[in-house]
């Protein structure tokens, strides 16, 4: 699989080393709050490829910037539940490596032999930590289930999933394992038996359920932000024709006429008027309570900012009791306002964040010195 989008990579300090090593020149780019940076260009990737970055924590912000998004929804969702999911997967790393280093397990061991104690600072030869991990294969594939088991069974057994939502939810939880530190899976496997060690696998199985909890927010975060950036191509498009076409065309044909959507697509792309979206994530070496935090931020050309920003708000502190999810998507289909009625996505996020322990804040607000309004979901895992 290969997404065609046009990303800007800002990467972190480990990011940059490792291309420049690699003898990859980085380009210089300005971004939409105006800031210079340096990182990659990607038109198409892997997904695999960028989430792999991700986790290694190279990218400290990526950026797209189109006049339109229709025709990239797809590819837009799918990126943006990758970014989500990744977050998730380090967060999950970052809290089983801390729960290991804290368990009986590991303080007898640090108890017993004061001389080679095991924490944070210990550092392992990677070569070794994976031919260890090879010759205890059995035991590790072993390992990994047991810590499954239950929670496939859980999954397989519930009526409310449909067969493919089955599938997904199981491999899933594959990959929260599977991202885990080769240190924390050597400690694992070279431990296995010992006083603690019970308690330390349960301690895995049950994070790994709140994590699977916490990722279905990806969905929504994907649906969210896609809605924001059609209310606001929507917004340019009209101005644009309004521009473009002195009245002679009704600005809303340009919404549903093939070929005055196209000419007002060109003409934003001329003029190099476009919607900007972007992804800032927290890094490993940050301040604690920052790690984990995603800020996603739309930044769209809107004369009507103090409207944009009343609707904005009106619409996150929505009575979620009035209509359900469902009903305010079968509105989306059939209503002009679909822009507006989107942006209930904003009360249903806030809700299932809440309802996981995620942190999500929203807000809007204006760029100075500028006609940039900027929109921004913060989400802390």
């Amino acid at each position: 699989m290969v997404l065609d989008l046009p990303l800007k990579v800002v990467l972190t300090e480990e990011g940059t080393t490792f291309f420049i090593r690699k003898g990859k020149s980085l380009k210089r780019f300005r971004l939409a709050d105006n800031r210079e940076e340096s990182g990659i260009i990607l038109e198409t990737f892997s997904p695999i490829s960028l989430q792999r970055m991700i986790l290694v924590d190279y990218v400290s912000k990526m950026e797209i910037s189109k006049s339109e998004f229709m025709s990239s929804r797809q590819e837009i969702m799918d990126l943006s539940k990758l970014i989500v999911y990744s977050m998730l997967y380090r967060q999950y790393d970052s809290y089983i490596f801390t729960r290991v280093l804290a368990s009986e397990v590991i303080t007898k061991w640090n108890r017993l032999n004061p001389g080679n104690i095991i924490d944070s600072k210990t550092r392992i030869n990677d070569s070794f930590l994976q031919t260890s991990l090879k010759e205890k294969e059995k035991d590790l594939a072993a390992i990994k289930q047991e810590i499954l088991a239950p929670l496939y069974s859980y999954i397989t057994r519930n009526a409310s999933l449909l067969p493919e939502e089955k599938n997904v939810q199981l491999l899933l939880s594959e990959k929260f394992l599977d991202n885990l530190r080769p240190f924390t899976w050597f400690i694992i496997v070279k431990f296995r038996g010992s006083d603690g060690w019970d308690s330390l696998l349960k301690n895995i199985r049950t994070s790994l359920a709140e994590y699977m909890e916490r990722s279905r927010i990806a969905e929504y975060v994907s649906l969210m932000i896609m809605e924001l950036a059609m209310n606001a191509e929507n917004s340019n498009l009209k101005r644009e024709a309004k521009s473009l076409f002195k009245g002679s065309v009704d600005v809303n044909a340009v919404l549903f006429d093939p070929s005055v959507r196209k000419q007002v697509i060109e003409s934003l792309e001329g003029r190099e008027e476009f919607v900007y979206m972007s992804w800032k994530l927290g890094s490993r070496n940050a301040s604690v309570g920052t790690q984990g935090r995603l800020q996603i931020t739309l930044y769209s050309r809107d004369a009507e900012y103090k409207s944009v920003k009343e609707t904005f708000d009106d619409k996150k502190n929505a009575d979620l009791k009035k209509k359900s999810l469902e009903d305010f998507y079968e509105e989306l289909q059939k209503s002009d306002s679909s822009a507006e009625l989107g942006l209930y996505y904003l009360s249903y996020l806030s809700e299932a964040c809440e309802k996981v322990n995620v942190k999500f804040e929203s807000l809007v607000n204006q760029m100075p010195g500028s006609e940039l309004t900027v929109m921004t979901l913060a989400l802390n895992f």
